[in-house]
Protein backbone atom coordinates (compact mmCIF):
# COMPACT_ATOMS: atom_id res chain seq x y z
CA UNK A 1 0.00 0.00 0.00
CA UNK A 2 1.20 3.86 -0.86
CA UNK A 3 2.84 5.13 2.14
CA UNK A 4 0.56 7.94 4.02
CA UNK A 5 -3.02 6.58 2.94
CA UNK A 6 -5.21 6.14 6.06
CA UNK A 7 -8.68 4.99 3.90
CA UNK A 8 -7.85 1.50 1.54
CA UNK A 9 -6.20 2.58 -1.95
CA UNK A 10 -9.26 2.53 -4.94
CA UNK A 11 -8.36 0.89 -8.37
CA UNK A 12 -9.92 0.50 -10.67
CA UNK A 13 -8.76 -2.96 -13.43
CA UNK A 14 -10.09 -2.67 -16.65
CA UNK A 15 -10.16 -5.73 -19.30
CA UNK A 16 -12.02 -7.87 -20.85
CA UNK A 17 -10.41 -11.19 -20.46
CA UNK A 18 -12.66 -12.05 -17.30
CA UNK A 19 -10.08 -14.67 -16.15
CA UNK A 20 -6.99 -12.42 -16.07
CA UNK A 21 -9.13 -9.69 -14.66
CA UNK A 22 -9.92 -11.49 -12.03
CA UNK A 23 -6.74 -12.51 -11.33
CA UNK A 24 -5.73 -8.96 -10.54
CA UNK A 25 -8.51 -7.94 -8.44
CA UNK A 26 -7.22 -11.35 -6.27
CA UNK A 27 -4.08 -10.35 -6.41
CA UNK A 28 -4.10 -6.45 -5.82
CA UNK A 29 -6.97 -7.32 -3.29
CA UNK A 30 -4.23 -9.29 -1.08
CA UNK A 31 -2.05 -5.94 -1.25
CA UNK A 32 -5.05 -4.36 0.96
CA UNK A 33 -6.24 -2.31 -2.06
CA UNK A 34 -10.22 -1.83 -2.90
CA UNK A 35 -10.44 -3.27 -6.43
CA UNK A 36 -13.18 -2.62 -9.18
CA UNK A 37 -13.43 -4.10 -12.04
CA UNK A 38 -14.69 -2.75 -16.23
CA UNK A 39 -14.84 -5.17 -18.57
CA UNK A 40 -14.01 -2.44 -21.84
CA UNK A 41 -12.98 0.72 -22.02
CA UNK A 42 -16.88 2.40 -22.06
CA UNK A 43 -17.79 0.97 -19.03
CA UNK A 44 -14.32 2.27 -17.42
CA UNK A 45 -14.94 5.75 -18.63
CA UNK A 46 -18.48 5.51 -16.78
CA UNK A 47 -17.25 3.78 -13.64
CA UNK A 48 -14.84 7.29 -13.14
CA UNK A 49 -17.50 9.83 -13.55
CA UNK A 50 -19.49 7.84 -10.68
CA UNK A 51 -16.61 6.96 -8.40
CA UNK A 52 -13.70 8.36 -7.38
CA UNK A 53 -10.46 6.15 -7.96
CA UNK A 54 -6.98 6.57 -6.84
CA UNK A 55 -5.35 4.51 -10.04
CA UNK A 56 -6.13 2.43 -12.96
CA UNK A 57 -4.80 -0.75 -14.31
CA UNK A 58 -6.35 -0.97 -18.24
CA UNK A 59 -5.74 -3.23 -21.04
CA UNK A 60 -5.19 -1.51 -24.08
CA UNK A 61 -6.68 -4.22 -26.68
CA UNK A 62 -10.38 -4.37 -25.92
CA UNK A 63 -13.31 -5.13 -27.78
CA UNK A 64 -15.91 -1.97 -27.27
CA UNK A 65 -13.62 0.67 -26.53
CA UNK A 66 -10.11 0.50 -26.67
CA UNK A 67 -7.28 1.11 -24.01
CA UNK A 68 -6.42 4.71 -25.95
CA UNK A 69 -9.10 5.94 -26.39
CA UNK A 70 -10.62 5.13 -22.66
CA UNK A 71 -7.90 6.59 -21.74
CA UNK A 72 -8.11 9.61 -23.66
CA UNK A 73 -11.49 10.05 -22.18
CA UNK A 74 -10.50 9.46 -18.40
CA UNK A 75 -8.03 12.33 -18.86
CA UNK A 76 -11.07 14.55 -19.97
CA UNK A 77 -12.47 14.10 -17.54
CA UNK A 78 -9.89 13.93 -14.29
CA UNK A 79 -6.07 14.35 -15.57
CA UNK A 80 -4.82 13.96 -12.00
CA UNK A 81 -5.88 9.59 -12.20
CA UNK A 82 -3.04 8.04 -12.73
CA UNK A 83 -3.27 4.99 -15.21
CA UNK A 84 -0.71 2.26 -15.78
CA UNK A 85 -1.53 0.28 -19.37
CA UNK A 86 -1.06 -3.40 -20.01
CA UNK A 87 0.13 -4.60 -23.35
CA UNK A 88 1.55 -7.25 -25.12
CA UNK A 89 5.22 -6.91 -25.39
CA UNK A 90 4.65 -6.78 -29.27
CA UNK A 91 2.54 -3.42 -28.88
CA UNK A 92 5.26 -1.89 -26.91
CA UNK A 93 5.03 1.14 -29.47
CA UNK A 94 1.56 1.82 -28.67
CA UNK A 95 2.00 1.67 -25.05
CA UNK A 96 5.24 4.56 -25.62
CA UNK A 97 2.23 6.10 -27.09
CA UNK A 98 -0.31 6.12 -24.31
CA UNK A 99 2.54 7.67 -22.27
CA UNK A 100 2.72 10.46 -24.47
CA UNK A 101 -1.20 11.06 -24.49
CA UNK A 102 -1.24 10.85 -20.70
CA UNK A 103 -0.84 6.89 -19.41
CA UNK A 104 1.46 7.20 -16.10
CA UNK A 105 3.63 4.09 -16.80
CA UNK A 106 2.99 0.53 -18.42
CA UNK A 107 3.73 -2.90 -18.31
CA UNK A 108 3.96 -5.84 -20.42
CA UNK A 109 1.91 -9.34 -20.44
CA UNK A 110 2.63 -11.94 -18.66
CA UNK A 111 3.13 -9.39 -15.86
CA UNK A 112 5.69 -9.84 -13.16
CA UNK A 113 3.81 -9.45 -10.21
CA UNK A 114 7.01 -7.92 -8.21
CA UNK A 115 6.83 -4.62 -11.21
CA UNK A 116 2.97 -4.82 -10.74
CA UNK A 117 3.48 -4.35 -7.03
CA UNK A 118 6.55 -1.41 -7.75
CA UNK A 119 4.41 0.45 -10.65
CA UNK A 120 0.94 0.70 -8.94
CA UNK A 121 3.02 2.04 -5.75
CA UNK A 122 5.15 4.67 -8.01
CA UNK A 123 1.27 5.65 -9.60
CA UNK A 124 -0.16 5.95 -6.02
CA UNK A 125 3.00 7.90 -5.22
CA UNK A 126 2.69 10.16 -8.35
CA UNK A 127 -1.35 10.75 -7.70
CA UNK A 128 -0.39 11.89 -4.25
CA UNK A 129 2.28 14.71 -5.64
CA UNK A 130 -0.38 15.39 -8.49
CA UNK A 131 -3.09 16.22 -5.33
CA UNK A 132 -0.35 18.19 -3.15
CA UNK A 133 0.60 20.34 -6.17
CA UNK A 134 -3.24 21.40 -6.52
CA UNK A 135 -4.44 21.71 -3.34
CA UNK A 136 -3.27 25.32 -3.17
CA UNK A 137 -1.47 25.44 0.40
CA UNK A 138 1.72 24.49 -0.78
CA UNK A 139 4.19 25.18 1.95
CA UNK A 140 8.58 24.30 2.28
CA UNK A 141 8.43 24.87 5.88
CA UNK A 142 10.49 22.64 7.98
CA UNK A 143 12.47 21.70 4.78
CA UNK A 144 15.78 20.65 4.38
CA UNK A 145 17.17 23.33 1.74
CA UNK A 146 20.68 22.34 1.29
CA UNK A 147 22.33 25.74 0.98
CA UNK A 148 19.79 26.92 -2.12
CA UNK A 149 19.59 30.21 -1.48
CA UNK A 150 16.38 32.49 -2.50
CA UNK A 151 12.97 34.06 -1.64
CA UNK A 152 12.61 35.13 -5.11
CA UNK A 153 8.59 33.88 -6.64
CA UNK A 154 10.07 31.16 -8.98
CA UNK A 155 12.68 30.18 -6.47
CA UNK A 156 9.68 29.69 -3.48
CA UNK A 157 7.32 27.63 -5.92
CA UNK A 158 10.68 25.53 -6.91
CA UNK A 159 11.03 24.71 -3.28
CA UNK A 160 7.39 24.25 -2.17
CA UNK A 161 7.43 21.71 -4.73
CA UNK A 162 10.34 19.83 -3.86
CA UNK A 163 8.88 19.90 -0.42
CA UNK A 164 5.95 17.98 -2.21
CA UNK A 165 7.46 15.64 -4.53
CA UNK A 166 10.55 14.42 -1.85
CA UNK A 167 8.80 12.43 0.70
CA UNK A 168 7.24 10.08 -2.39
CA UNK A 169 9.69 7.82 -5.05
CA UNK A 170 9.01 9.49 -8.29
CA UNK A 171 11.12 10.09 -10.77
CA UNK A 172 12.44 13.91 -11.43
CA UNK A 173 13.98 15.37 -13.88
CA UNK A 174 15.37 18.84 -13.15
CA UNK A 175 15.71 20.89 -16.45
CA UNK A 176 17.32 24.58 -15.93
CA UNK A 177 20.82 26.90 -17.63
CA UNK A 178 23.95 25.99 -16.83
CA UNK A 179 24.77 26.93 -13.21
CA UNK A 180 21.69 27.30 -12.29
CA UNK A 181 21.89 24.94 -8.76
CA UNK A 182 20.26 21.77 -10.27
CA UNK A 183 22.67 19.37 -7.92
CA UNK A 184 21.46 21.53 -4.86
CA UNK A 185 17.76 20.73 -5.79
CA UNK A 186 18.53 17.10 -6.27
CA UNK A 187 20.19 16.86 -2.64
CA UNK A 188 17.15 18.70 -1.38
CA UNK A 189 14.94 16.21 -2.84
CA UNK A 190 17.12 13.29 -1.12
CA UNK A 191 17.66 14.69 2.05
CA UNK A 192 14.03 15.41 2.44
CA UNK A 193 13.29 12.24 1.33
CA UNK A 194 12.97 8.86 3.07
CA UNK A 195 16.20 7.25 1.48
CA UNK A 196 17.74 10.51 3.27
CA UNK A 197 19.77 7.86 5.90
CA UNK A 198 21.17 6.01 2.11
CA UNK A 199 23.85 7.48 0.07
CA UNK A 200 23.22 9.96 -2.51
CA UNK A 201 25.13 9.13 -5.71
CA UNK A 202 26.15 12.15 -8.16
CA UNK A 203 27.47 11.29 -11.70
CA UNK A 204 28.26 14.04 -14.47
CA UNK A 205 27.02 12.02 -17.56
CA UNK A 206 28.72 14.53 -19.71
CA UNK A 207 32.33 14.11 -17.94
CA UNK A 208 32.60 10.66 -19.62
CA UNK A 209 32.66 8.71 -22.77
CA UNK A 210 30.64 6.17 -23.38
CA UNK A 211 32.98 3.15 -22.19
CA UNK A 212 34.10 4.58 -19.22
CA UNK A 213 29.94 5.94 -18.22
CA UNK A 214 29.09 2.70 -18.28
CA UNK A 215 31.48 1.01 -16.38
CA UNK A 216 31.13 4.19 -14.11
CA UNK A 217 26.91 3.55 -13.66
CA UNK A 218 26.84 -0.07 -13.84
CA UNK A 219 30.28 -1.34 -12.55
CA UNK A 220 32.42 -3.99 -14.46
CA UNK A 221 34.47 -7.65 -13.88
CA UNK A 222 38.17 -8.00 -13.17
CA UNK A 223 39.74 -7.89 -17.10
CA UNK A 224 36.44 -6.75 -18.80
CA UNK A 225 38.77 -4.42 -20.52
CA UNK A 226 42.08 -2.87 -20.03
CA UNK A 227 43.28 -1.53 -16.89
CA UNK A 228 40.66 -3.57 -15.18
CA UNK A 229 42.65 -5.55 -12.69
CA UNK A 230 39.45 -5.83 -10.18
CA UNK A 231 35.94 -6.39 -10.02
CA UNK A 232 33.86 -2.81 -9.25
CA UNK A 233 30.66 -1.67 -8.40
CA UNK A 234 28.89 0.96 -10.38
CA UNK A 235 26.94 3.83 -8.84
CA UNK A 236 23.69 2.09 -9.29
CA UNK A 237 24.69 -0.59 -6.64
CA UNK A 238 26.92 2.15 -4.76
CA UNK A 239 23.61 4.19 -4.44
CA UNK A 240 21.43 1.23 -3.03
CA UNK A 241 18.84 2.62 -0.87
CA UNK A 242 19.12 5.67 -1.95
CA UNK A 243 19.38 8.16 -4.81
CA UNK A 244 21.26 8.05 -7.81
CA UNK A 245 21.69 11.52 -9.76
CA UNK A 246 22.63 11.34 -12.59
CA UNK A 247 23.48 15.58 -14.48
CA UNK A 248 23.60 16.48 -17.76
CA UNK A 249 22.00 12.81 -19.08
CA UNK A 250 20.72 14.16 -22.25
CA UNK A 251 24.34 14.10 -23.00
CA UNK A 252 23.99 10.15 -23.07
CA UNK A 253 24.89 8.63 -26.51
CA UNK A 254 21.82 6.36 -27.90
CA UNK A 255 23.30 3.01 -26.87
CA UNK A 256 23.71 4.13 -23.02
CA UNK A 257 20.32 5.27 -23.27
CA UNK A 258 18.80 2.20 -23.49
CA UNK A 259 21.20 0.44 -21.42
CA UNK A 260 20.10 3.00 -18.76
CA UNK A 261 15.85 2.25 -19.65
CA UNK A 262 16.64 -1.47 -19.24
CA UNK A 263 17.41 -0.64 -15.66
CA UNK A 264 14.96 1.81 -14.93
CA UNK A 265 12.43 -1.12 -16.11
CA UNK A 266 14.38 -4.09 -14.69
CA UNK A 267 15.55 -2.39 -11.39
CA UNK A 268 18.57 -4.72 -12.03
CA UNK A 269 22.58 -3.54 -13.61
CA UNK A 270 24.76 -6.07 -15.20
CA UNK A 271 28.51 -5.20 -14.97
CA UNK A 272 30.25 -4.72 -17.95
CA UNK A 273 31.84 -8.08 -18.73
CA UNK A 274 29.27 -10.31 -16.35
CA UNK A 275 26.76 -12.21 -16.90
CA UNK A 276 24.65 -12.32 -13.25
CA UNK A 277 22.34 -9.36 -13.05
CA UNK A 278 22.33 -7.31 -9.57
CA UNK A 279 19.01 -6.30 -8.07
CA UNK A 280 19.20 -2.42 -7.11
CA UNK A 281 16.60 0.14 -5.31
CA UNK A 282 17.67 3.43 -6.30
CA UNK A 283 15.36 6.35 -6.44
CA UNK A 284 16.16 8.18 -9.63
CA UNK A 285 16.96 12.13 -9.88
CA UNK A 286 18.26 13.55 -13.12
CA UNK A 287 19.01 16.92 -14.74
CA UNK A 288 19.94 18.40 -18.55
CA UNK A 289 20.15 21.84 -19.33
CA UNK A 290 18.78 20.89 -22.82
CA UNK A 291 15.39 20.67 -23.38
CA UNK A 292 14.70 17.01 -23.82
CA UNK A 293 11.16 17.23 -26.34
CA UNK A 294 13.38 19.21 -28.64
CA UNK A 295 15.87 16.24 -28.22
CA UNK A 296 13.16 13.54 -28.77
CA UNK A 297 11.83 15.73 -31.76
CA UNK A 298 15.47 15.47 -33.46
CA UNK A 299 15.70 11.87 -32.86
CA UNK A 300 18.91 12.57 -30.38
CA UNK A 301 16.85 11.30 -27.45
CA UNK A 302 14.94 8.09 -26.78
CA UNK A 303 10.81 9.32 -26.01
CA UNK A 304 10.41 6.08 -24.10
CA UNK A 305 13.13 7.09 -21.58
CA UNK A 306 11.98 10.29 -21.41
CA UNK A 307 8.40 9.48 -20.71
CA UNK A 308 10.33 7.33 -17.88
CA UNK A 309 12.32 10.29 -16.46
CA UNK A 310 9.66 12.75 -16.57
CA UNK A 311 7.52 11.50 -13.81
CA UNK A 312 7.74 15.39 -12.14
CA UNK A 313 9.66 18.09 -13.83
CA UNK A 314 10.91 20.97 -11.66
CA UNK A 315 12.69 23.84 -13.24
CA UNK A 316 15.70 25.44 -11.86
CA UNK A 317 15.21 29.14 -12.70
CA UNK A 318 17.80 31.24 -14.19
CA UNK A 319 19.63 34.17 -11.98
CA UNK A 320 18.30 37.12 -14.20
CA UNK A 321 14.76 35.44 -13.56
CA UNK A 322 15.05 36.13 -9.76
CA UNK A 323 17.20 39.20 -9.30
CA UNK A 324 16.07 39.79 -5.68
CA UNK A 325 18.05 37.18 -4.68
CA UNK A 326 21.38 38.42 -5.74
CA UNK A 327 22.26 40.36 -2.28
CA UNK A 328 21.12 37.35 -0.15
CA UNK A 329 23.60 35.48 -2.50
CA UNK A 330 26.56 37.73 -2.71
CA UNK A 331 26.18 38.35 1.16
CA UNK A 332 26.48 34.09 1.72
CA UNK A 333 29.58 33.85 -1.27
CA UNK A 334 31.59 36.96 0.13
CA UNK A 335 31.38 35.08 3.95
CA UNK A 336 32.21 31.85 2.61
CA UNK A 337 35.61 33.00 0.38
CA UNK A 338 36.47 35.84 2.79
CA UNK A 339 37.04 32.83 5.42
CA UNK A 340 38.42 30.49 2.94
CA UNK A 341 41.01 33.53 1.54
CA UNK A 342 41.70 34.59 5.16
CA UNK A 343 40.35 37.94 4.04
CA UNK A 344 38.24 40.84 6.12
CA UNK A 345 35.86 42.25 3.90
CA UNK A 346 33.42 44.94 5.46
CA UNK A 347 30.82 44.94 2.48
CA UNK A 348 29.92 45.68 -1.01
CA UNK A 349 30.14 48.95 -2.60
CA UNK A 350 26.44 50.38 -3.65
CA UNK A 351 28.09 50.58 -7.08
CA UNK A 352 29.53 47.15 -7.34
CA UNK A 353 26.11 45.56 -6.03
CA UNK A 354 24.21 47.76 -8.29
CA UNK A 355 26.47 45.86 -11.35
CA UNK A 356 25.91 42.76 -9.94
CA UNK A 357 22.32 43.24 -10.03
CA UNK A 358 22.08 44.56 -13.04
CA UNK A 359 24.51 42.12 -15.24
CA UNK A 360 22.51 39.36 -16.85
CA UNK A 361 24.64 36.62 -15.57
CA UNK A 362 24.67 34.05 -18.54
CA UNK A 363 26.34 31.60 -16.40
CA UNK A 364 23.53 32.08 -13.69
CA UNK A 365 24.68 31.33 -10.12
CA UNK A 366 28.00 29.73 -10.48
CA UNK A 367 29.03 32.76 -12.68
CA UNK A 368 27.95 34.95 -9.83
CA UNK A 369 29.89 32.64 -7.55
CA UNK A 370 33.24 32.85 -9.14
CA UNK A 371 33.00 36.66 -9.65
CA UNK A 372 32.43 37.28 -6.28
CA UNK A 373 35.59 34.65 -5.05
CA UNK A 374 38.16 36.75 -7.53
CA UNK A 375 36.95 40.17 -6.15
CA UNK A 376 37.40 38.91 -2.87
CA UNK A 377 41.13 37.68 -3.90
CA UNK A 378 41.67 40.72 -5.62
CA UNK A 379 40.40 43.49 -3.54
CA UNK A 380 42.38 46.06 -2.33
CA UNK A 381 40.81 47.87 0.82
CA UNK A 382 37.81 47.07 2.99
CA UNK A 383 35.07 46.80 0.60
CA UNK A 384 34.43 44.58 -2.39
CA UNK A 385 34.17 46.74 -5.28
CA UNK A 386 33.84 46.78 -8.74
CA UNK A 387 37.27 46.50 -9.66
CA UNK A 388 37.69 42.97 -8.88
CA UNK A 389 34.74 41.54 -11.02
CA UNK A 390 35.51 39.57 -14.10
CA UNK A 391 36.61 41.60 -17.32
CA UNK A 392 33.65 40.74 -18.86
CA UNK A 393 30.91 41.95 -16.11
CA UNK A 394 33.15 45.08 -16.27
CA UNK A 395 33.07 45.43 -19.90
CA UNK A 396 29.27 44.65 -19.86
CA UNK A 397 29.24 48.22 -17.74
CA UNK A 398 31.27 50.03 -20.20
CA UNK A 399 28.94 49.51 -22.79
CA UNK A 400 25.52 50.63 -23.40
CA UNK A 401 23.89 47.09 -22.35
CA UNK A 402 23.94 48.34 -18.41
CA UNK A 403 22.16 51.56 -19.63
CA UNK A 404 19.76 50.07 -21.11
CA UNK A 405 18.86 47.43 -18.26
CA UNK A 406 18.45 50.52 -15.88
CA UNK A 407 16.14 52.74 -17.74
CA UNK A 408 14.35 50.16 -20.14
CA UNK A 409 11.92 47.22 -20.13
CA UNK A 410 13.83 44.30 -18.04
CA UNK A 411 12.00 40.93 -19.05
CA UNK A 412 12.82 41.59 -22.79
CA UNK A 413 15.93 43.41 -21.90
CA UNK A 414 17.78 41.10 -20.49
CA UNK A 415 17.34 38.73 -22.68
CA UNK A 416 18.69 40.78 -25.39
CA UNK A 417 21.85 42.10 -22.28
CA UNK A 418 23.02 38.46 -22.15
CA UNK A 419 23.57 38.56 -25.97
CA UNK A 420 25.16 41.69 -25.75
CA UNK A 421 27.61 40.63 -23.44
CA UNK A 422 27.93 37.08 -25.29
CA UNK A 423 29.07 38.77 -28.48
CA UNK A 424 31.06 41.14 -27.38
CA UNK A 425 33.16 38.56 -24.95
CA UNK A 426 33.89 36.26 -28.04
CA UNK A 427 34.72 39.76 -30.16
CA UNK A 428 37.06 40.33 -27.21
CA UNK A 429 38.06 36.97 -27.64
CA UNK A 430 38.87 37.17 -31.14
CA UNK A 431 36.08 34.69 -32.29
CA UNK A 432 37.54 32.00 -30.02
CA UNK A 433 34.29 30.11 -28.76
CA UNK A 434 36.74 28.09 -26.50
CA UNK A 435 38.22 31.27 -24.74
CA UNK A 436 35.21 33.04 -24.65
CA UNK A 437 33.25 30.57 -22.91
CA UNK A 438 36.24 30.29 -20.21
CA UNK A 439 36.08 34.05 -19.81
CA UNK A 440 31.99 34.21 -19.20
CA UNK A 441 32.67 31.15 -16.88
CA UNK A 442 30.61 28.75 -18.51
CA UNK A 443 30.79 26.06 -20.71
CA UNK A 444 31.45 25.59 -24.25
CA UNK A 445 28.41 23.80 -25.30
CA UNK A 446 26.45 26.46 -23.19
CA UNK A 447 27.91 28.94 -25.37
CA UNK A 448 26.84 27.18 -28.67
CA UNK A 449 23.70 26.62 -26.93
CA UNK A 450 22.87 30.55 -26.37
CA UNK A 451 24.13 31.42 -29.55
CA UNK A 452 22.14 29.40 -32.06
CA UNK A 453 18.81 30.68 -29.40
CA UNK A 454 19.70 33.86 -30.40
CA UNK A 455 20.26 33.10 -33.90
CA UNK A 456 24.03 34.27 -33.82
CA UNK A 457 25.33 30.69 -34.75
Amino acid sequence: MARGRQQPVAVLVVDDDQAHRYMLKTMLGEWGWRVSEADDGTTAVAAVHDHPYDAILMDVRMTTMDGMEALSRIHDYNPAIPVVIMTAYSSVDAAVEAIKIGAHDYLTKPLDFERLRLTMNRALDHRLVTEARQGGDASAQGLDSQGIIGQAPPMRELLETVAYVAPTEATVLIAGESGTGKELVAAAIHHNSGRRTGPFVKVNCAALVENLLESELFGHEKGAFTGADRARDGKFVQADGGTLFLDEVGEMSAAMQAKLLRVLQEHEVQRVGGRETIAVDVRLVAATNRILEDEVREGRFREDLYYRLNVVTLVAPPLRARREDIPALVEFFVERFAAKNHRKVAGVTPRCMDLMLHYPWPGNVRELENAVERGVILMRGDYLDENGLPLAVRRWAESGAAVAVETSQVPATLEEAERQVILKTLEEAGGNKSEAARRLNITRKTLLSKLQRYGDQ
